[in-house]
């Protein structure tokens, strides 16, 4: 148990730490999804508003040469997962949403959460997988998680408001109403023609309440959101762009591409979010004990009518994702621990998500 705290946590961040650590910290990996280097205004952004993470950043460390395990979704999750490098982790592709075993993790494949769970930890993995579906070996529960919540299928996690979202093993039916992208049986992307689900929000509101529960701790929260990627499947479908979210927020009158106003409002939403989840560990008196990682599983897209020179979303790297350019696999990533890491620190260590 103590091999597994020191491996996966202090040795990571060795003289760092302004305080001793604690045996067995809280860990919360929150993940975006196609975030770029420049995204953030902690990395140079100076339009798109973060002020949550940038405040994180500011009382902890803010890696400058840290990688993505892969330049796109399941081999970089695959990569987290199992702490293996892409010549040695299973799944080193996206399946394209069809023969989806081939994009699931094994029996034989140990995952952090496992590795937690027999270190007394209860696991929760919320939002995007991407590793296993029902009755396949790479299922969440499977895989060391007690929880789950959320997307299973990564092109059904192309659509915030889908018409369902997975509980452990059932569906949980949304007020959604979907059209399909394809009829082929079990096509799982598409759009929504009645808006009212929004699952970025269910997300958030699932770990709030796995975190209450938990507070006695440890646990291990692995947040997967799904912004700022984009739904492919939109202007196919309804002929609109991909940047779904409730409403662009401050962005609203901004003189913009209607695809860059939605961009922005979902970071911007994501950073707000982060900020409650931070609250409230300090309002249930857990900051102290628990350690966040924020990272992002590739670099910026150019998908859903999206365009990623607008922000200079790469910031000053060269390439977007599927690119193996500095800038389709350096992603920001902020390490958060009061009274133990040491606030205000910038690191060029070389780190990866293996």
């Amino acid at each position: 148990m103590r091999i597994v705290i020191i491996a996966l946590v202090t040795c990571a961040f060795a003289g760092l730490f302004a305080a001793p650590a604690a045996e067995r910290p809280n860990i919360i990996f929150i993940l975006a999804d196609d975030l770029g280097y420049g995204d953030l205004g902690s990395y140079g952004q100076r339009v798109i508003q973060t002020p949550r993470l940038d405040r994180m950043a500011a009382e902890g460390i803010r890696f400058t040469q840290f990688y993505a395990g892969s330049t796109v979704c399941a081999p970089s999750r695959s990569v987290l997962m199992t702490g293996q490098h892409l010549g040695h982790t299973w799944v080193r592709g996206n399946a394209g949403g069809r023969n989806m075993i081939v994009q699931s993790l094994r029996d034989e494949d140990v995952t952090v959460a496992e590795a937690l769970k027999k270190a007394g930890y209860s696991t929760a993995l919320i939002g995007k997988w991407g590793l296993g579906e029902v009755g396949q070996p790479g299922h969440p529960l499977k895989q060391g998680f007690d929880f789950f919540f959320g997307y299973l299928n990564q092109r059904h996690a192309h659509n915030y408001y889908p018409a369902f979202l997975w509980r452990n093993e059932e569906k949980v039916p949304l007020r959604n109403v979907v059209q399909p992208a394809s009829d082929r049986p079990g096509e799982l992307g598409g759009a929504a023609i009645e808006r009212v689900d929004y699952s970025h929000d269910l997300f958030t509101e699932e770990a709030l309440r796995f975190i209450d529960e938990s507070a006695e701790g440890p646990f291990f929260l692995y947040l997967s959101y799904t912004i700022p990627h984009a739904n492919n499947e939109a202007r196919r479908v309804l002929n609109r762009h991909g940047m779904e979210v409730p409403d662009y927020g401050i962005y609203a009158d901004r003189d913009w591409p209607e695809p860059q106003k939605g961009t922005a409002a979902m970071i911007t939403r994501m950073d707000r979010d982060i900020g409650r989840i931070v609250e409230r560990l300090k309002a249930l008196g857990i900051a102290e004990d628990t350690l966040i990682l924020f990272s992002s599983d590739n670099g910026p897209h150019r998908e859903g009518g999206n365009d990623p020179t607008f922000f200079r979303s790469s910031g000053p790297l060269r390439g977007i994702k599927r690119d193996l350019y500095e800038g389709g696999i350096r992603v920001p990533t902020i390490a958060w621990w009061p009274r133990v890491v040491e606030p205000g620190r910038v690191s060029d260590h070389a780190g990866a998500f293996w």
